[in-house]
């Protein structure tokens, strides 16, 4: 058979520039992803029809191209990147393999190999040991033992994993067997074993690992029976040896005796490898309890970037596949194989940036955090779905919170906003300062404080708090500035008179009734969001035995700690969240919602148990600045950004009345205040 043009032109830019990427072979012959797929699927079956090996596509674009390939089209006998001088990252990664492969190797070994001056090797074996540093692993020389890898074999292990990756995407196959004197029984042995793994946990590894993974296996074992074993596994025994893996690594290594650490690492090898599918999840091992996190994810996600995903369990299984090894990466330190190059495209920014607002369900459940990486991947995901669906978050209206008034009061109107305004997309809640340096694009500001913006007409300055009228003034301001109209402008009859004008009216009376009902219905419908879903009241926040009531205090760390002990009491904070607390306040003086009001608090994670509230009134005030005198402290504890979130909507609007504020500072008895606070809980 013969290659047509096109293709033929294909395979001789490939293998003039081995590195060139799919997109980049798009662009310069204004290919289609599909025609380069096409194209690509008559090469290979050219190569096929003369004896040679396909060319191989990583899931990055790149290309794997065995020699003979070059001899072939070029009449040569190496490919162009052999034949050619060697990047200082090629000779690292090859040194580093030649350390993990071989015995007794002297400078000469290396310089005969690379092709290289000694002086160039000496600076090579340098750079080696810096990407050796992260792992804790050294070059250590001796006269009698030559250059070697010194360092717990489980770092080394890691060092291998990551040098076969790198060797086999940038440099090739051929010449990882060739430097590694590898050979083609052993390899081929080893892949149809994995073949057979594939059907027994019935998945499907991706075509990338299923190339790389007989090579690193073949060098483990290698290491195994030159005695380099790993000693003192830092990994929890049930964690891996519970897994179907487990049971199965067993049967590729059936030749050799190879100890309980060795086997408990390849699983975990196996179980970090990304699948391209899996029939059966729940037989793989306990991380199908994954799943319903996911689903979390996505829920979140859908909630900041407006949209709802089409084929949701179709996502949930995609979303899974990646996942599942991801989890084992992450939990044990191995991401740094999933190499991701500018793969976070500006498209795909604001994505990335509220897939990572989203994903604390599975940090919680990992217990750790998702790593940048491992979080592109599911950016990836995440957006190749929705442009998919045609979902684009490019076509909604973008927005940010700018608020200088603390954690607590910055959530609530962040939150009161996100209610306000359901199809937008609010991607942060930031202080000033946060704002000025604030990369990524958005349409509105909304601030509580004038900004000395270049972008003024985007600023929207707002209450901090805003109660029903607010809202709708709001509201209706805001869609004036984006759609030009608000729809009590719109009027029903002249609407008639356009549609009359091109459709056939089967029923006008029913038709003039839907379009009012629907164009002056009270337009707090689009702006509320049940109560009911709200948990907590204020009055449950703060109940009776919440409040304390005294006439004088010291100073303003003393007010603090005296409104925190029914807390410290019950159960509902640490001591420790005290000293978080007036460490915050002489940092951050805007814990003063209200004239003679504080609500000091600080973060979850500074000792809270559960979410409550404690009131303390102090009826000569205390000084918590030059300009401030308080007479009421309410402490918050939140256990989480939404529990008590109606509740301190419920505060600020009793702090927000002057008169009732007033009625609480005057009020002699406990039974007072807690009229005063069941008054607002209703709202």
């Amino acid at each position: 058979m013969k290659l047509n043009e096109r293709s033929n032109k294909i395979l001789r830019e490939l293998v003039v520039n081995p590195k060139i990427t799919s997109t980049t072979l798009e662009k310069k012959y204004d290919l289609t992803r599909r025609q380069l797929g096409y194209s690509f699927t008559k090469i290979n079956d050219w190569l096929e029809s003369h004896n040679l090996p396909e060319i191989e596509r990583t899931r990055q674009g790149q290309f794997i191209i065995d020699r003979a390939i070059f001899a072939r089209v070029n009449g040569e006998h190496k490919p162009t990147f052999e034949t050619s001088v060697l990047s200082e990252g090629q000779r690292v990664h090859l040194i580093i393999l030649m350390l993990l492969s071989r015995k007794e190797l002297s400078l000469n070994h290396f310089t005969y190999e690379l092709d290289f001056s000694k002086n160039t090797i000496l600076n090579d074996l340098k750079q080696a040991q810096s990407f050796l540093d992260p792992y804790r692993v050294s070059i250590k020389y001796s006269r009698k033992t030559g250059y070697l890898l010194e360092g717990k074999e489980f770092q080394i292990r890691r060092v291998l994993i990551k040098a076969i990756y790198e060797l086999m995407i940038h440099t090739g196959k051929s010449k990882v067997k060739e430097l590694a004197a590898l050979s083609t029984e052993q390899l081929s042995q080893f892949k149809n074993q994995i073949g057979e793994l594939e059907h027994e946990l019935k998945i499907q590894f991706t075509d990338e690992k299923i190339e790389i993974m007989p090579y690193i296996l073949a060098l483990v074992l290698r290491r195994i029976e030159r005695g380099f074993v790993i000693t003192n596994f830092p990994l929890k025994h049930d964690d891996v040896s519970s897994t179907k893996a487990y049971k199965l690594v067993g049967q590729i290594f059936e030749s050799v005796d190879i100890p309980e650490e060795e086997r408990l690492f390849m699983t975990l090898h196996l179980l970090t490898t990304n699948v391209y599918r899996s029939e059966e999840l729940a037989d793989i091992d306990a991380t199908t309890d994954l799943i319903p996190v996911i689903e979390q994810v996505l829920q979140l996600f859908e909630k900041s970037a407006c949209i709802h995903f089409q084929n949701r369990e179709h996502l949930v299984d995609k979303l899974y596949q990646h996942i599942r090894p991801a989890y084992y990466r992450i939990k044990y330190g191995l991401t740094e194989t999933q190499v991701i190059q500018d793969s976070i495209t500006d498209e795909l920014k604001e994505i990335h940036h509220l897939l990572k607002r989203s994903v604390w369900p599975l940090e919680r459940f990992m217990g750790t955090e998702i790593p940048d990486n491992e979080a592109a991947y599911l950016t990836m995901l995440i957006g190749g779905w929705m442009t998919r669906q045609g979902e684009s978050i490019e076509e909604k209206i973008k927005a940010i919170v700018v608020c200088p008034q603390g954690i607590s009061v910055s959530r609530l109107l962040f939150n009161q906003l996100t209610e306000l305004f359901p199809e937008f997309v609010f991607l942060d809640s930031l202080s000033k300062r946060e704002y000025m340096e604030y990369e990524l694009d958005c349409d509105l500001v909304f601030s509580t404080i004038p900004l000395d913006s270049k972008e003024i007409e985007k600023v929207i300055v707002c209450q901090t708090f805003l109660n029903h009228d607010d809202r709708l003034r709001l509201r209706k301001q805001v869609m004036m500035k984006v759609q030009g109209y608000v729809l009590n402008d719109i009027h029903v009859d002249h609407l008639m008179d356009i549609i009359r004008n091109y459709t056939t009216i089967h029923n006008e009376r029913v038709l003039v009734d839907e379009l009012n009902s629907y164009i002056y219905s009270n337009e707090e419908s689009s702006i509320k969001q049940s109560l009911e879903q709200r948990i907590l009241h204020l009055d449950q926040l703060i109940p009776i035995h919440h409040i304390n009531l005294r006439s004088a205090v010291s100073s303003w760390e003393q007010a603090v700690e005296i409104a925190s002990e029914p807390l410290i009491e019950k159960g509902y904070v640490e001591r420790r969240y005290v000293d978080k607390m007036v460490h915050h306040i002489e940092r951050d003086p805007y814990i003063i919602i209200a004239p003679h009001f504080a609500i000091p608090h600080a973060a979850p994670e500074d000792g809270v148990i559960k979410t409550g509230m404690s009131l303390l009134k102090v009826e000569q005030g205390v000084s918590f600045n030059e300009e401030e005198t308080v007479h009421v402290i309410v402490v918050i504890a939140a256990e989480d950004k939404k529990k008590h979130m109606n509740g301190l909507m419920q505060l600020m609007n009793l702090a927000g009345s002057e008169r009732d504020r007033t009625r609480l500072i005057q009020a002699d008895e406990v039974k007072d205040v807690h009229h005063l606070i069941q008054a607002y809980s209703t709202e």
